[in-house]
């Protein structure tokens, strides 16, 4: 029998249960922003308790998007919350605690790869870890996401000449184009940074 030590992470979690931890689900709502963004603040705080990240990198991380049958309150999308945990290589489900969406897969698939990771001596396994997409990449559709304006989204500053803002545009293009990057959220990335150098060439003279 293989012993399992489950952390649910919600919004209060004690510190003492850190170790030794083999499992962990992070828990965010997906009509509640300030949840989703204290991922990063709980993340952060797991390495602080949990010591050196040869021992975070054995760890099986699995992030639930919860309450998604709230369709119409949702204010994270399901692309930016796979972008954060697949960027991490972090398993991730979309699942509602109402009606049951989404929570056994969830959990199957959590026990497998911990059972998985304890039958590889303890280590977690190379293909749980495959992101398939470079942390530039993850930053970068981050960044255009969280951009104020067209200049901003590509990275140059206002009053930018034309040959300034065509280079950036084909520096994100090689970056982000559909044909090379495939992580989540990409293909808006990659259409929102031609429609931003449309915009700007347009008034450029």
């Amino acid at each position: 029998v293989i012993s399992l030590e489950l952390m649910l992470f919600v919004l209060q979690v004690r510190n003492e249960f850190y170790k030794d931890s083999q499992g962990v689900i992070l828990v965010y709502d997906v009509g509640l922003r300030e949840s989703f963004d204290a991922l990063d603040s709980w993340f952060t705080e797991m390495k602080q308790e949990m010591g050196s990240q040869a021992n975070m990198e054995n760890i099986i991380f699995v992030v639930c998007a919860n309450k998604v049958d709230l369709t119409k309150r949702r204010v994270v999308d399901e692309s930016e919350g796979k972008l954060w945990a697949e960027s991490r290589g972090f398993h991730y489900f979309e699942t509602s605690a109402q009606s049951g969406e989404g929570i056994n897969e969830m959990f199957q698939a959590f026990f497998s790869s911990i059972t998985d990771m304890c039958e590889n001596g303890g280590k977690r396994p190379t293909s749980e870890v495959n992101v398939g997409f470079t942390k530039e990449q993850a930053d970068t559709i981050r960044r255009i996401r969280n951009s104020k304006d067209s200049w901003d989204m590509l990275g140059v500053k206002p009053g930018a000449t034309r040959e300034e803002v065509n280079k950036a545009y084909r520096k994100l293009a090689v970056l982000l184009h559909p044909d090379k990057c495939v992580a989540p959220g990409s293909e808006d990335a990659f259409k929102a940074v031609v429609n931003a150098r449309t915009s700007l060439l347009k008034n450029i003279k």
